[in-house]
């Protein structure tokens, strides 16, 4: 059994998702689907339409080309389709034949998808992709969605009457104007049209002269409208012509509604895939709105939401242009009753609200805007007590309504019930509220549920931390700047931070004084101690972010110095080997420098310089075999190389010649490895063959030849 009611929707203000959802519906199903939308109570149901809204959340955010999805509905059609002898009326045909158009155009989409969307790709089990509708209706409507005049050979013949007689209507009418002009008679306005037909404009004091029948005058009487006497059988004839043209246009109506009606089961899930696209469309618009996802579903009760937003804050934040804090909460059957406390004003309540609105988001079949990398459940029961709550109708105080509010959790509460109860145990004494609570809190602990607490009670802190299965939790406030941090964290009790709001309020000091002196001393010592506890427990965790943040500094320190290197050193390497090869030239260029500088060119005798060129040849000689060798070497390393990759030498040798073409020769018979065809070899050019085939005679490459034999 499901237990839910209208309040916990009020307290969650459910109500402002529902308006955004109206605003996303296309449909009056829809429409009315969202305006009765309420948790899902068969929960393998409830996965498949979560799985459906975030598959057509991914064709959306991916870019997939999917059809607009805009149609009207069916209703009307499918009520006078199985009337015998029905006509439906021309707007009808319109909207059947969009809807067999659209759904055509899905079916084509989720054709080749089934896979990517098998969700969305069951809506279309019973409907198939047909054109005989759309072209039944096209061979009688235009694209402007007029009758065509061929729809049937009656029509046609009326028309072509229709257009004939309309002709000799124009005519006399035209000749009838110009003759009345030229006598002055005709106003300034010339002509009007009454009752479908074209009427004379002539000046009341002429009407006696025209003749005809006057159908009609101006507001100040001065003009008359008449109907010249030529015109007067004619327009009577097209009067005939348009109630002849009326019948046949109702009895094509008619035949083209008995075509369709053998349709009817397909319009009928033409009606039922687009309203439940619409429905799913407008909960796919909100996602899209929210940047929601579907979380992981989990069989066991327990939850872990990850920088979870409240949906409704954060629209109103994203219009503000304020920034929203997400909180990070986790639940499961150790932790199944979290105590909020901590200062007014720093978020307590919103941080309840978020997880019960997040529940019940899910639980109605919406995404929820949370990490992709949270994971939820489903509860049979979500129920809230939130806010001043007043039954002016039953003439109940806060008090008492709260009263009868928790008698009922502690009637339906079990291990499947999640609660939410926000400033738990005020509205009365508050030792003798406080005590009260705590027997609530023990009682609801027993019974095994879920629940959200937020609280000032120190007994209900130490009761959440005595317990196995409570845990406490706190939302974060700066100690240094008096200021709440709207973060929450999970473990320990935070203090009310009593005195310093009031500071940051503009309280005198010296009342704040004033009322410590009146509190017990060691209460005030416990909020004291929760206060710098939680004083040290921030200044830890931002030593901790500070150290983090340095260790990621640090890395990124190291790969930079360790990329920086490794560019250095290969730099080095580059300037060595150019260095080297500078130097070779360097002594290249002194070598010969010597050589030119003892190179004599003005002595007369012709062999001076004979033992220099001895000497010159004899270097060139040296540098010319040392290159040479080094040549030589790296020929041999590559050819070692090349060899240590081949296979064995006779799967080398059936590599090389796999078509036995070094045995052909004259006379061979070979056989062209494109066409099959054999012939014989008459002659050898090279790697030109010439081969006979029949009386045939080709040139082809040794190549493209198979030896045959």
């Amino acid at each position: 059994m499901l237990y839910y009611d209208k309040q916990t929707y009020r307290d969650l203000e459910f109500d402002v998702l529902i308006e955004l959802l109206e605003e996303f519906c296309i449909g009056e199903t829809a429409l009315e689907r969202i305006q009765h939308l309420k948790p899902q109570g068969n929960f393998s149901i409830l996965r498949t339409e979560l799985i459906q809204v975030d598959e057509l959340r991914m064709i959306r955010t991916e870019g997939e080309s999917y059809p607009a999805l805009d149609f009207q509905e069916l209703k009307l059609e499918l009520k006078m389709l199985p009337i015998e002898n029905a006509s439906l009326p021309r707007e009808s045909f319109v909207r059947i034949r969009d809807a067999s158009d659209l759904v055509n155009r899905l079916l084509y989409f989720f054709d080749k998808r089934e896979n990517d969307y098998p969700a969305l790709s069951v809506l279309f089990e019973e409907a198939y992709f047909t054109k005989e509708i759309i072209d039944s209706i096209d061979q009688v409507f235009d694209k402007r969605g007029e009758i065509k005049d061929d729809a049937s050979p009656e029509l046609f013949s009326i028309r072509q009457q229709m257009k004939s007689v309309q002709q000799q209507i124009n005519r006399n009418f035209d000749r009838e104007l110009r003759k009345w002009m030229k006598e002055g008679y005709v106003s300034d306005t010339k002509e009007t049209f009454l009752q479908n037909r074209r009427l004379l404009a002539v000046s009341s004091t002429h009407k006696r002269r025209i003749g005809g029948n006057i159908l009609g005058a101006s507001n100040t009487g001065n003009v008359s409208y008449i109907e010249p006497p030529s015109n007067i059988p004619l327009n009577n004839e097209m009067e005939h012509l348009l109630d002849d043209e009326r019948k046949e246009i109702f009895k094509i109506l008619q035949v083209l509604t008995a075509t369709i009606a053998t349709f009817y089961p397909l319009i009928k899930t033409y009606q039922r895939i687009l309203t439940t696209l619409d429905f799913i469309n407008a909960k796919c618009k909100l996602a899209l709105k929210l940047d929601a996802i579907l979380p992981a579903i989990l069989e066991e009760t327990k939850f872990e939401l990850i920088d979870a937003y409240h949906p409704v804050l954060k629209l109103s934040n994203n219009q503000l242009g304020k920034k929203t804090m997400p909180q990070s909460i986790a639940m499961d059957k150790f932790s199944r009753m979290l105590v909020i406390s901590g200062p007014n004003a720093g978020g307590k309540s919103i941080t309840l609200k978020t997880v019960g609105l997040l529940q019940l988001m899910l639980q109605c079949g919406l995404l929820v805007p949370v990490h992709p990398n949270s994971k939820m459940c489903f509860f049979q029961g979500l129920l809230t007590d939130i806010g001043d709550n007043q039954s002016i109708e039953n003439e109940l105080s806060t008090y008492s309504y709260r009263l009868k509010r928790m008698n009922y959790f502690l009637e339906v509460a079990n291990k499947n019930t999640m609660l939410l109860l926000d400033e738990f145990g005020t509205g009365s004494d508050p030792e003798l509220g406080g005590a009260l609570a705590e027997v609530f809190f023990e009682t609801l602990y027993n019974k095994k549920c879920f629940g959200v607490i937020t609280t000032h009670y120190g007994n209900i802190k130490l009761k959440a931390d005595r317990l196995k299965n409570a845990v406490n939790g706190c939302m974060l406030f700066d100690t240094e700047t008096l200021q709440p941090l709207f973060k929450f964290s999970l473990g320990q009790p935070g203090s009310s931070f009593t005195f310093e709001v009031a500071q940051i309020n503009g309280i005198p000091p010296e009342l704040i004084e004033a009322a410590k002196l009146k509190l017990d001393r060691k209460k005030v010592e416990m909020d004291q101690l929760l206060a710098d506890l939680q004083k040290e427990k921030s200044y830890l965790s931002r030593l901790n972010k500070e150290h983090i943040e340095a260790q990621r500094l640090a890395d990124e320190s190291r790969t930079f110095y360790n990329k920086s290197k490794q560019q250095f050193e290969q730099k080095l390497k580059q300037l060595r080997g150019r260095s080297e090869a500078e130097n070779k030239f360097i002594s290249l260029g002194k070598k010969f420098q010597s050589f030119i500088d003892a190179y004599q060119s003005k002595s007369r005798k012709k062999e001076v310089n004979t033992p220099l060129m001895a000497e010159v040849k004899k270097y060139l000689a040296v540098e010319k075999s040392k290159i040479e060798t080094v040549k030589t070497e790296q020929r041999l390393k590559a050819q070692a190389v090349k060899k240590a990759m081949q296979p064995s030498s006779s799967a080398t040798v059936a590599q090389k010649d796999p078509y036995n073409q070094k045995k052909i020769g004259i006379g061979s018979t070979v056989k062209m490895l494109a066409t099959k065809e054999q012939g014989v070899v008459e002659e050898i050019s090279g790697t030109n063959v010439t081969v006979a085939f029949g009386f045939m005679r080709l040139k082809v490459h040794l190549s493209k030849l198979l030896f045959v034999k």
